[in-house]
């Protein structure tokens, strides 16, 4: 059964320290003998406000960290899938992107975040996502890998069950949410939304996620806890969260590997037959 990884950083406002975060993942997800690697929302960088978003953003085509990481793929034939930022038209805004490259360095899928986390938390951070993100306008089609038929979202779309229903329709096996959860979301509902996911779709579902603080001013702080979950709900592989005594996030720059099984996927499917009554509510398409 084929391997996938997941990799857990903690993106600055550094595009190269990113990419070394990155590039090292990649050779510990290739040496694992995993056929693709997971990379968290935000991977080139995470910066301290809006106008800093802005200011950071780079084309796909010119950006030294997603050029980087074609670069990586093609010299360790690995598929990657890496969530960036992208120049949304106008230049007023960003778009949050989760890009495919595949194992010959191309990009051959993206979809941009539908679902924007415009949060005020007591006691906690304040986040306003649309000051500086454009919201996509379409789901993408699941798309045949390595591993299996893979359907992108991301982050704060694991909230809304209806865009994982409709991948898991069009046929997904495989669902993804590369995050940057914050610490109070994250202990509250990260792994419990995951598994209901995971649980609903009967699919797998692979979350790689940021950990730890994001600035020396430690105003932005991520949770951590990448996980592949199976579709019975299974937590087969996990990577820590939180900080050690120095502040960092635990298992920043590491990997975790699950095999991903399409024979329980179906299995389950079989077995938990999901007959909706598309009679009394509609379908999702």
């Amino acid at each position: 059964m084929p391997l996938a990884a997941i990799g857990q950083i903690c993106s600055t406002s550094s595009m190269s320290h990113n990419l070394t975060q990155c590039i090292s993942l990649v050779e510990k997800a290739s040496s694992a003998g995993a056929k693709v690697l997971f990379l968290p929302e935000a991977s080139d960088y995470i910066a301290s406000n809006a106008s800093s978003t802005i200011s950071l953003c780079q084309p796909v085509i010119s950006s030294p960290f997603v050029l980087g990481l074609q670069s990586a793929a093609r010299t360790h034939k690995l598929p990657i899938n890496v969530g960036v930022h992208e120049p949304a038209i106008g230049g007023k805004k960003v778009q949050n992107t989760l890009l495919w490259i595949d194992e010959d360095g191309q990009i051959t899928q993206r979809y941009q975040k539908l679902h924007l986390f415009d949060v005020d938390i007591k006691d906690g951070p304040i986040l306003k996502e649309s000051n500086s993100v454009e919201k996509g306008t379409r789901m993408e089609d699941p798309f045949a890998t390595a591993i299996g038929k893979v359907g992108l979202l991301i982050c704060f779309d694991l909230r809304f069950p209806e865009p994982s229903l409709v991948l898991r329709h069009r046929g997904a096996q495989i669902i993804t949410y590369p995050s940057a959860f914050t610490v109070p979301t994250g202990k509250a509902h990260w792994e419990t939304l995951l598994r209901a996911r995971a649980i609903e779709t009967q699919s797998y579902v692979i979350a790689a996620a940021q950990c730890g603080f994001h600035n020396e001013e430690k105003t932005r702080r991520s949770y951590g806890h990448s996980v592949i979950i199976d579709p019975w709900g299974k937590i087969v592989a996990e990577l820590g969260g939180e900080e050690d005594e120095h502040g960092r996030g635990l298992d920043v720059g590491e990997i975790a590997v699950a095999e991903i099984d399409l024979e329980l996927c179906e299995k389950v499917r079989r077995e938990v037959p999901l007959l909706r009554r598309t009679d009394v509510y509609p379908e999702l398409a």
